[in-house]
């Protein structure tokens, strides 16, 4: 014969909720009971399982995946665990540790399907106990999915500029080279370098210097066309690439984003005085066969020729 408080415990758990409880009380009556301390293990990933746990009191933290990853769940009286891994005949699925003093319900596996076989009920509240776990798991790795999607787009801007960074352009320029080449269709690649930074950082620091950067970053991404991709090659160049664009527009649109350049200057006195930089670039077109590294330095050469013309120039590849 069950206690009175241990019997209004379980016809209040989830497992029993609308049982007539007196339908499978004998049943019941033939169940055990154990008490965890606080840290003690319920269940281990793996492990064989055949019992299913009501918890009585106290509680107990689920660990999906093992120890070293966040807890998924705080159970606490009235709920249970163990039914995956005795409903689908395998190992445990998760660690179950007790975070403080419990005391839980002990189900055998035949108990339960015999309780099951006597009420629909329960068969029902083990569904919805089920289903919950599943959808808690969803949100789980939802959240989990989110927040490595919101680290990889903060990975892949630039915290200076604010335009992607060379990683992400050695990841990214690639494919669009790849499908302008397979739909044969014109892109160039431009590069830009920053004339006379490091003197202007020798002027006004490295906090204007870098305040200069985020603001050229932030004017040359509204001078772009929509789908032109921008990236910081190194401390003071940008390259930018240009699809859907054959040598003539590369060299317009490079020599826009240029004079935006030259346009952003920062105050830098009390007497309206103010700073700035220019930018030398180099365009080059695709050809047959190109790839990132063959543009980068053909966009290159005609960089440095536009720095040896004398600067603040746009020049384009042979």
């Amino acid at each position: 014969m069950l206690r009175p408080e241990i019997r209004s415990l379980l016809a209040d758990s989830l497992l029993l909720r609308d049982v007539a409880i007196e339908t499978v009380e004998p049943l019941i009556g033939q169940c055990g009971r154990m008490n965890l301390a606080r840290g003690e293990i319920l269940l281990e990933p793996g492990a064989p399982n055949t019992w299913l746990y009501v918890i009585l009191s106290g509680q107990l933290r689920v660990y999906p995946g093992g120890r070293d990853l966040p807890a998924q769940a705080l159970l606490g009286p009235g709920e249970c665990v163990g039914e995956i891994s005795l409903v689908d005949g395998r190992g445990a699925s998760a660690l179950v540790i007790a975070s403080e003093p419990a005391e839980v319900f002990i189900i055998d596996h035949d108990i339960l399907w015999s309780m099951i076989e006597l009420s629909s009920a329960i068969a029902r509240n083990l569904l919805i106990t089920l289903a919950g776990r599943m959808r808690r798991g969803n949100s789980a790795l939802v959240h989990s999915q989110s927040h490595n999607i919101e680290f990889e787009r903060v990975s892949a801007i630039d915290p200076v500029t604010g335009v992607h960074t060379r990683q992400w352009m050695l990841e990214t320029f690639p494919r669009v080279i790849q499908r302008s080449v397979l739909d044969k269709a014109p892109l160039c690649l431009a590069l830009f370098d920053l004339d006379g930074f490091a003197g202007f950082n020798e002027r006004r620091g490295h906090l204007m210097g870098d305040t200069l950067l985020r603001a050229i970053g932030e004017r040359a991404q509204e001078t772009l066309r929509v789908h032109d991709l921008i990236a910081r090659a190194d401390s003071r160049t940008f390259a930018v690439l240009l699809p859907n664009a054959d040598l003539t527009t590369g060299v317009q649109v490079a020599e826009r984003l240029r004079q935006v350049i030259a346009a952003t200057r920062l105050p830098v006195g009390d007497d309206g005085s103010q700073d700035g930089v220019t930018a030398s670039g180099g365009v080059a077109p695709i050809h047959p066969g190109e790839t990132l590294e063959t543009l980068l330095g053909a966009a290159e050469h005609a960089l440095l020729r536009a720095k040896a013309q004398g600067r603040d120039r746009i020049e384009a590849a042979d």
